[in-house]
């Protein structure tokens, strides 16, 4: 075999392992889990919010939050054999239905860090039954999730649902929104933090905005929270 061959081999084996580990470590990935380590915040901090109303930050569920799915579903849009991390069975038009829900990479820890900032208010275009379950969820016993908006509190527009952050808070100086869907915050396009939308990618936490770095470190959509709307 010549070296021209032999190096062209060596290549092809090369490119397969890189292959067979990056789908390993994507599979591997999924599962891990991660510890963070929650820091209160400091005095002074506190003093000054106790100074100001709190800014509130407005958040959507599906896709920006969660992803689900539900059993009629033809073509779930999660790899199959991959476990959500609950499951919801609530009743809808007298049919019960199973949702298997998925939380976006790290989503506990963001909920963690901001809700010691900010007042937190949900907001979603789902109907109640299932938008309340979830959001009980991802509150888990904290009360950080008190404030919530369902469906019936949207505006339909061309067969989509705009959020009024109006109806809200009065000063829309105070209020801004977190949703993968531009439409909901047509009208508010000021007060809006974009945000791609999320179908399960286990390594989200690697590309997308919506991503933290452990122990307290901030990255993109964590900064453009704390500061879009800073005193």
């Amino acid at each position: 075999m010549g070296l021209r061959a032999f190096m062209l081999l060596a290549s092809k084996v090369w490119s397969c392992f890189c292959y067979m580990f990056r789908k390993q470590y994507r599979a591997l990935a999924q599962y891990q889990s991660v510890k963070y380590e929650i820091y209160p915040l400091s005095p002074v901090s506190r003093h000054r919010l106790s100074l100001v109303k709190r800014k509130m930050l407005v958040l959507d569920l599906d896709e920006t939050l969660i992803h689900s799915h539900h059993d009629a579903m033809l073509r779930p849009t999660v790899k199959p054999g991959t476990p959500p991390d609950f499951v919801l069975k609530v009743t809808i038009d007298k049919h019960p239905v199973r949702f298997f829900v998925h939380k976006r990479p790290h989503v506990d820890y963001f909920l963690d860090i901001v809700s010691q900032w900010y007042e937190l208010v949900v907001f979603t275009a789902s109907m109640e039954i299932y938008g309340a379950a979830v959001a009980d969820k991802l509150d888990n016993g904290r009360g950080i999730l008190r404030r919530r908006f369902y469906r019936q509190h949207c505006t339909p527009e061309h067969g989509s649902y705009t959020k009024n952050l109006s109806s809200i808070c009065d000063d829309l100086n105070r209020v801004f929104i977190l949703d993968n869907s531009p439409g909901a915050y047509r009208d508010f396009p000021d007060n809006a933090i974009p945000i791609k939308s999320w179908f399960s990618d286990p390594l989200d936490c690697c590309r997308e905005t919506y991503t933290y770095t452990a122990y307290g470190s901030t990255c993109s959509i964590l900064t453009s929270v704390l500061y879009k709307f800073r005193e």
